[in-house]
């Protein structure tokens, strides 16, 4: 009898990995024909159009063919990212969903500046050399891929540099809604913030609307903040994190430290805590916490993060509740508090 259980489990297993193993063969598609919508804005047609399009009412909206619109639309239903429903004449048409609205360009919840970001060619590249990386431990896939590392690259190419801001505007959308909502507390007390690697001041917009007491200081390299929008209590800042941050009662990073080795991140972290005062000042730090044991539904979206940054970066990772604890006791801070927020981040608090 134990036996047979056996036998029928390791059938079960093989079943399992029969169909699995298509997922990796082919997995790129899905990227592809996600990236393929965004372009073509199918969407964006959807939302304008305000009720469901039959495949002639989409395919005439685009300027395409019927044919392979079609099998890009089944393609997308499969996967529940479309679906279908009666239009107002009573044919089959396409509709929306909450997740198809994240394909909007533009939408509140968009994803799509984020998406193209990490299907360009330039973000896709490196991908191929991360065995190398991982055989080597030496030069970074990016620099393989591309003779210099990304922030070298961004600064030769604006248009690569403005689709950085735009990806990292993206993920602000989504995770600032959730630290005000989520832990406003944070910000209590602060008259001003200085946001260490703001990009083009969305953050700092979001956060001084909920916030309006507050002063925001958007510090970014040169070639960045000299393109980021002037916006009301917002002072866009030129400079280099690694020499000196403006002063503020906290510095705000997003999204930057997990750019940087550990001697780097205590580089960047001593500068912010010489900028903020030393008996009220905090260094806020939204990134990843990774627990080796963790399975909440996030899970996969911070070790995916983790990859990035070894296919990305020279020196970047995504840390766990240990390793935080340790570049900031390295970098001088006293006591540090981490709170859960409905991201695939949490949020940090580090007190000198």
């Amino acid at each position: 009898m134990e036996e047979t259980q056996r036998e029928a489990a390791w059938h079960e297993e093989e079943e399992q990995a029969e169909v699995a193993i298509w997922k990796y063969a082919f997995g790129f598609t899905e990227m592809a024909v996600v990236k393929c919508a965004i372009e073509l804005g199918i969407a964006d047609a959807i939302e304008s159009h305000g009720s469901p399009m039959t495949l002639s009412e989409l395919s005439s909206a685009l300027t395409c063919a019927p044919s392979p619109l079609y099998r890009i639309m089944r393609f997308l239903m499969h996967r529940g990212i479309f679906k279908e429903e009666l239009t107002t004449h009573g044919f089959p048409g396409y509709a929306q969903t909450s997740l198809s609205r994240r394909l909007i360009r533009n939408g509140e919840r968009s994803m799509a500046a984020l998406i193209l970001l990490e299907s360009s060619p330039v973000m896709l590249a490196p991908w191929h050399s991360l065995s190398a990386r991982v055989l080597a431990n030496e030069t970074a896939p990016f620099d393989v891929a591309h003779g210099e590392d990304v922030w070298s690259y961004a600064a030769e190419n604006p248009a690569h540099s403005k689709l950085i801001n735009e990806a990292m505007a993206c993920g602000a959308r989504k995770v600032v809604p959730a630290m005000i909502h989520g832990c406003p507390e944070v910000f209590d007390g602060l008259s001003s913030l200085v946001d260490v690697g703001g990009g083009n001041g969305t953050t700092l917009q979001m956060l001084v609307k909920a916030f309006p007491s507050l002063q925001g200081i958007n510090f970014d390299l040169p070639h960045v903040v000299s393109v980021a929008a002037e916006s009301i209590g917002v002072e866009h800042v030129g400079g280099d994190m690694f020499s000196s941050v403006p002063k503020a009662d906290a510095a705000f990073l997003q999204w930057v430290l997990h750019d940087w080795g550990d001697n780097e991140c205590i580089q960047i972290l001593k500068k912010c805590r010489e900028a903020i005062p030393g008996d009220k000042g905090k260094v806020i730090i939204v990134e990843a916490v990774i627990e080796e044991a963790e399975t909440d539904k996030l899970t996969d979206v911070r070790l995916a993060l983790d990859m990035i940054m070894m296919a990305h970066t020279n020196t970047g990772k995504e840390r766990t509740f240990k390793e935080w604890g340790f570049v900031l006791e390295k970098a001088g801070f006293s006591r540090y508090t981490v709170k859960p927020i409905p991201a695939p981040q949490s949020v940090i608090e580090a007190f000198p």
